[in-house]
């Protein structure tokens, strides 16, 4: 359907980019509990990617998406089994399912062009073509919901302003459309009643605070109604209407470290607590009837599911299943099925399949996603930890040990950082991170504090300090990787990707002896100019980025302060640096200029730019070419030291 293009271009430094070859695919190496296999980047990346489960009209299959061809596109998966259908044929643009229409086959996907993150929307009609929901050049997309009655569907766009989503209605057979809500007001648009008659709204003060509103689309001249009055600081998220439309559930933190679910009744206001866990209640939302209600736990960095059967008000006994986190729950809208996807540390994602109304069902596995040339026992699981900061404050994270690792066979070892500001590293297969593994590096991915999940007051304890606090979380993250005995002190390296980049571009400026190596993924270096170019349709978070790290017209000096590229002339150690030419969100240019610097230093430096991705790698060869540089880089700079 589009044109193939699949390029990269490594620019060479100081080094040449053709760097050491990567070993055999089956290489057998023998540590203390015997010989296992190592094998390469390509083996590893051969692991199949699944995500989505939407099921069709007569729910006899699932909408899901793959990168099975190399590029991620749409398939459909038979309920009963057997190799998945291919819907869509891009060879250059990921292409996202999003639903089944819910009478027919017709489905909705979303692309982007190169990874520029302007989506849009599609829907394949039933004799095979394809229709664009959404054009124009600079438009972004995003599907809502179905309407109860499937007469119609939502979709959100930034046509009219490039800053804001508007929402629109448009007829489920002749995609005309009628805009509902005209957003002059910065909201971001939550859900949607199953009605149509009420919108939840979130309105972003800060990152620790926020609100949530009503609008009534039968009242259009009415201005949304503000339903979380509060003092203080408190963080509010909407979790999903109720089926019958009357009651709208949400998360929030009041009173609490951690996010419960809430009630709010549309005709009476009255307010309820309706689940509180001892962590972060991630989300909580009912399945097509009422029937069921999914909640998911973000319980220390894994996912923790229930499903209540609000009839007998008690959590259905799940089967068995493999070691792992289920994620990515849904249930079809007859509630006789629960499609559902399995992922652990050893095992990518798989997709599962259960009988709801059998009381002697299994869940059916409808995918095998690892490679079958790799041997799970070979690969290895995560072990949660904490380690005592500069501080005493005690940070988590997930140690991965290699096979062969022992007091008399010291490996290397990496500082893996998250994503964010606010991510989390969490349980589950990380490709990157087994192959490192596998290939003898020690890994240990830091959730330094102002990463999510470990309560409120963890979570903004780097708040306008980001390159200070949370720089020596890392920096102790080396100090507790030498306490360990099988791990070589002297080699020890940083690796980080998004804000995880800019926190090795920090560590080997600010912290110059700290770290052998560093690797830098599309990491930002610049705060003043990323915080004045964050793409329009954030604007509605723009506010809470400003607040936890820095509003760039009045905190300038502090922000050049903690910004590597102006004292990049420090570092002095070797430097990987990875960038995607159409990153939106870290301009390429912050990698450019990084990188002039470094090599001006007379320091090792490779660059890799691939011309056709953005924030992330969605092409599969890509993703392999940075495994590999990822693996060659630390076997020259780091382990041969």
């Amino acid at each position: 359907m589009f044109g193939q293009k699949r390029q990269c271009h490594l620019r060479r430094m100081l080094v040449p980019v053709a760097l050491v070859a990567v070993l055999a695919s089956s290489g057998l190496t023998r540590g203390e509990e015997g010989a296992f296999k190592t094998y390469d980047a390509k083996t590893f990346f051969e692991t199949t990617s699944v995500f989505g489960a939407s099921f069709s009209h007569d729910e006899t299959k699932l909408l899901i998406t793959t990168d099975a061809s190399g590029i991620f596109n749409v398939y459909s998966q038979a309920v009963k089994g057997g190799k998945p259908k291919q819907l869509t044929f891009s060879e250059s643009d990921a292409t996202f399912g999003v639903s089944f229409f819910p009478k027919d086959d017709r489905f909705l996907y979303r692309a982007d062009e190169g990874g520029n993150e302007l989506y849009h929307l599609y829907v394949r009609v039933l004799d095979g073509k394809t229709i664009d929901l959404t054009p124009g050049e600079n438009v972004r997309a995003t599907f809502r919901d179905w309407a109860g009655d499937f007469t119609s569907f939502y979709v959100s766009t930034n046509e009219r302003d490039p800053k804001f989503m508007d929402l629109y209605r448009y007829d489920i057979e002749t995609y005309e459309r009628e805009m509902i809500f005209e957003n002059t007001g910065n909201y971001a648009i939550s859900d949607i009643s199953r009605d149509g008659r009420w919108l939840a709204l979130m309105k972003i003060r800060t990152n620790a605070d926020n609100n949530i509103f009503i609008f009534d689309t039968e009242n259009t001249n009415a201005e949304p109604k503000l339903i979380t009055r509060h003092e203080g600081d408190i963080s509010f998220g909407v979790a999903g209407f109720t089926p019958n439309s009357g009651t709208l559930h949400y998360l929030s933190n009041e009173e609490s470290e951690f996010n419960r679910v809430w009630s709010f009744d549309l005709d009476t206001g009255e307010r309820k607590m309706v689940q509180e866990a001892d962590w972060d209640i991630m989300f909580s939302r009912y399945s097509w009837k009422g029937r069921y209600r999914v909640t998911g736990v973000n319980a220390d960095a894994r996912t923790e599911i229930t499903v209540l059967d609000t009839k007998t008000d008690r959590p259905l006994k799940l089967p068995e299943i493999p070691r792992g986190d289920i994620t990515g729950t849904s249930i079809s809208r007859s509630e006789s099925l629960l499609a559902f996807y399995v992922n652990g540390d050893t095992s990518p994602s798989n997709l599962y399949v259960l009988d709801l109304e059998s009381k002697y069902s299994k869940a059916k596995r409808l995918t095998d996603t690892l490679n079958p040339a790799i041997d799970a026992t070979h690969l290895v699981s995560s072990e949660v930890v904490r380690f005592s900061s500069f501080d005493g404050l005690q940070i988590p994270a997930l140690l991965y040990r290699p096979k062969e690792a022992s007091m008399e066979n010291q490996v290397p070892a990496l500082v893996w950082v998250h994503g964010g500001p606010g991510g989390q590293s969490r349980t589950g297969y990380n490709a990157n991170i087994q192959y490192l593994v596998n290939h003898g590096y020690a890994v240990l991915a830091v959730n330094n504090r102002g990463s999510s999940g470990y309560g409120k007051t963890f979570f903004h304890m780097d708040d306008r300090k980001h390159g200070e606090v949370d720089l020596q979380d890392c920096v102790l993250a080396r100090k507790y990787l030498e306490s360990l005995t099988w791990i070589d002190k002297d080699l020890i390296g940083i690796l980080g990707g998004s804000y995880g980049g800019y926190m090795v571009a920090a560590a080997l400026t600010f912290e110059p002896e700290a770290f052998e190596v560093g690797i830098d993924i599309f990491g930002v270096t610049n705060w003043v100019r990323t915080l004045k170019s964050i793409p329009p349709w954030w604007e509605s978070f723009r506010e809470s980025l400003y607040a936890e790290l820095g509003d760039p017209a009045q905190d300038e000096e502090r922000l050049h302060r903690i910004s590597p590229l102006f004292h990049a002339k420090n570092i002095t150690k070797p430097l990987l640096v990875i960038q995607g030419k159409n990153d939106p969100r870290v301009l390429k240019v912050e990698s450019d200029e990084l990188v002039e610097i470094v090599k001006s230093n007379g320091v090792p430096v490779v660059y890799i730019v691939f011309d056709d991705e953005g924030h992330g790698f969605k092409n599969k060869a890509n993703r392999i070419t940075a495994a590999k540089a990822y693996r060659d880089f630390l076997d020259r700079y780091l382990k041969s030291q």
